[in-house]
């Protein structure tokens, strides 16, 4: 998958888990990997990113001795989503066209 697609993907995954509540890395991976492949090393970078993009917040709080950061989704965020699955809806239209005009030259 092209890089900037899978990017655009992995950004909305992990603002899509966080609107469904507050969530820590671990976790977010777990409920990610169902879709998509996403590792650990490839999630931070990303809540990094969003956190500085003013998407998420981060609050770090002590469990079982020792601390975890707790990810937020913010209006940013929730705006972003809205943004990224209007992209999605021309992005299909364009993969219809591709696949319909395939078609039609292989008639």
């Amino acid at each position: 998958m092209e890089s900037q697609l899978r990017r655009g993907i992995l950004d909305a995954c992990v603002l899509a888990v966080l609107e469904k509540g507050e969530s820590y890395g671990y976790k977010m991976v777990t409920d990610i990997s169902e879709f998509i492949e996403i590792t650990e090393s490839t999630l931070y970078p990303i809540l990094k990113r969003l956190e500085a993009q003013a998407m998420l917040s981060v609050r770090t709080m002590e469990y079982n001795g020792r601390l975890r950061k707790y990810y937020s989704i913010t209006d940013a965020g929730r705006d972003r989503i809205t943004q990224l699955l209007s992209e999605w809806e021309e992005i299909v239209k364009v993969y219809r066209y591709i696949v319909e005009e395939r078609g039609a030259a292989n008639e």
